[in-house]
This record gives structure tokens, C-alpha cells and sequence, in this order.
């Protein structure tokens, strides 16, 4: 009789944690009897059927560190309806018992459909720095992108305060604002600017000018980097042209996404692995693992196939009251 095995992928952009989820995948499905497979490149992997038989060995010594030792990638192809039939098929072929997804929002409806048209049972972790994933408070590798990012601004901030000047940071996120808004707070910034929202630049140079004028040294003005390339250099020019704004712009990219997996990246992708590869055990047919109330659980994973774009007021008006 063949032996009962699972299927792990990271699918989108990668995030530090991923590697940890996937050792935890590994061993508590090794403790459990089940062999595991592991997918490279997301889900385009899946439909060139290019798969690894991951042991206990494969997976050691990569829990410190980033990025995704089974790869990712975007799949266009996964997106129409015979490609998802093929993957399906090669699945179902493997004798897989279920697949377990490592991503952001759209991996987590490529896991959806591949259930909801062809019945695959599927576990999906939240993996992305951007942690604006529905249904969750929190995702594997948001806390290491803030850490790079607060660590980088920190650098900034001496410089700026050595010449005395001010600065624009963009910082990644897309169309969450998570990490502007908490990095902004953690870092001590002057304000925060939200390219899918109207932005009040006048309001920006204005609380700017207000801690110049009675002594600030310097000024961090944090911007989230939208969908849109190029956002941070408007809002440079802009400030300068209409707001006598000289501020300097400083780009952090994609530094956030890399590096080392903070410890308690590491902890909640090891932690989500483990219940995971339980929750298909257990008969779980379409869950993800979550945080709520601070607490890790399983959810039904219909409960978090949108996107969680809302910037916390609370957190807003904090930064407004200390940056003054």
C-alpha cells in the first residue's frame, strides 16, 4: 500500500518564515507517517509538475533563513480554468491527501478554486510581508519587514539629523498600509502618506514645518508605495514645487522581503505548519491557520479570501499625537 503523503507550495512573493513553515510541514507530517512533497515555484511548479520528495534532512538547518528553498512564483496560467483541471489531476495523481498553501491573498484563491472546482483539500498559511490578508491579525514575514525597515530608517534618521533635513521613506505594502503605519510609529516619523487615499500634502509640510520651527533637526515623512511605480518621487517634487520642500527620498524595496526571519517569524511559521498539516489529518477540507485575538487557529478559508486594506484609525491618531 502506498504511503499517504501531502503537497507544499509558496506561491507570490516571498516572505522570511516561509522556510520555517515548510521544515514545520516536513517534520510534523514525517511524525505523522506522511511523506511530503514540495513544489517548486508555486503554482506554475505544480502545473509543470515540478516536485521534490522533501525528508527530514532536506529541510535542516533552513529555519533562520529567508526567501523559500521550494521557490515561488506568479502563475498567469493557474488563473484559467483547464490549467487548474491539470494541476487537479497531477495532485490527485500523486495520491496527495491534500496541499498546503504558503502566500498571500491571490495563492490563497488560486487554493480556494482548486477546492471549491475539483475538490483538492487544501491548508493555507499566510505568508506576506504585507500582512493584509483577511481573516487574520497577522501573517509569517510581516514582523522581519518591519524590523528591516525600522533598522534602515533608524540609519536614515542619523543622516538626516547630521545634515538637518528631511526625508521621504518608501516602504513596501502595495495597497495595505500596514507597514507604513507601523513603521512610521516605531520609527518616530513626522507623518504618513497613503497613495490609495487623497493625500493632503499641505497637512504633510505643514506638521513638517511645525517641528522645525521649534527645533527638530529632522524630519521622516514614511510613504507606502501603492500600486503604482514612481510615487514617492511625485510627492518629492510636489513638495518641493508647492511646499518649498526639499526632502530627500530614499527607496527601501525589496530588502524588506529578504534577510534573516525574525524569532517570532520563525515561532508563528513553525507554529502554522504544524497546525496545518494537522488540520488535513483531521479531515479539514478548505482552512487556513490564523491569528484572532491573539490567538492561532483554524479558519474556514472563505473567511479570508479578501484583502484587509483598512489603516486602524487608533493607529493614525497615535502617530499624529506623537509626531507633534
Amino acid at each position: 500500500m502506498k504511503k499517504q503523503s501531502i503537497a507544499v507550495l509558496c506561491s507570490g512573493g516571498d516572505g522570511p518564515g516561509m522556510n520555517a513553515a515548510i521544515r514545520s510541514v516536513v517534520r510534523t507530517a514525517y511524525s505523522l507517517n506522511l511523506d511530503v512533497y514540495g513544489i517548486y515555484k508555486g503554482f506554475e511548479g505544480l502545473l509543470d509538475k515540478s516536485i521534490v520528495h522533501l525528508d527530514l534532512s532536506s529541510v535542516g538547518n533552513i529555519i533562520q533563513r529567508g526567501g523559500t528553498v521550494i521557490y515561488s512564483s506568479r502563475s498567469l496560467r493557474f488563473m484559467e480554468p483547464s490549467y487548474r483541471f491539470e494541476a487537479a489531476a497531477f495532485l490527485q495523481q500523486l495520491g496527495a491527501l491534500g496541499l498546503i498553501v504558503i502566500g498571500g491573498n491571490g495563492s490563497f484563491n488560486g487554493a480556494h478554486l482548486l477546492h471549491r472546482e475539483h475538490g483538492i483539500p487544501v491548508a493555507c498559511i499566510p505568508g506576506t510581508i504585507d500582512n493584509d490578508i483577511d481573516g487574520t491579525e497577522l501573517s509569517v514575514g510581516f514582523d522581519t519587514a518591519l524590523n528591516t525597515a525600522v533598522e534602515a530608517i533608524d540609519k536614515i534618521r542619523d543622516t538626516a539629523t547630521s545634515h538637518d533635513r528631511s526625508f521621504l521613506v518608501e516602504v513596501m505594502g502595495r495597497s495595505s498600509g500596514m507597514i507604513a503605519i507601523t513603521v512610521a510609529i516605531a520609527t518616530g516619523a513626522e507623518a504618513v502618506i497613503f497613495p490609495d487615499r487623497e493625500v493632503d500634502l499641505a497637512t504633510v509640510a505643514a506638521n513638517v514645518k511645525r517641528g522645525v520651527a521649534r527645533g527638530k533637526k529632522s524630519s521622516i515623512i514614511i510613504v507606502a508605495e501603492g500600486e503604482k511605480e514612481g510615487l514617492g518621487h511625485l510627492y518629492q517634487q510636489q513638495l518641493k514645487d508647492h511646499y518649498q520642500m526639499d526632502a530627500k527620498l530614499c527607496i527601501l524595496g525589496h530588502i524588506q522581503r529578504g534577510g534573516n526571519p525574525s524569532a517570532r517569524d520563525r515561532f508563528i511559521g513553525s507554529l502554522m505548519g504544524n497546525m496545518a498539516v494537522q488540520a488535513l489529518v483531521d479531515g479539514e477540507v478548505a482552512v487556513a491557520t490564523v491569528v484572532r485575538d491573539g490567538k492561532y487557529q483554524i479558519a474556514p478559508l472563505v473567511e479570508c479570501l479578501g484583502k484587509r486594506n483598512e489603516t486602524e484609525h487608533k493607529l493614525m491618531e497615535l502617530l499624529n499625537t506623537l509626531a507633534l
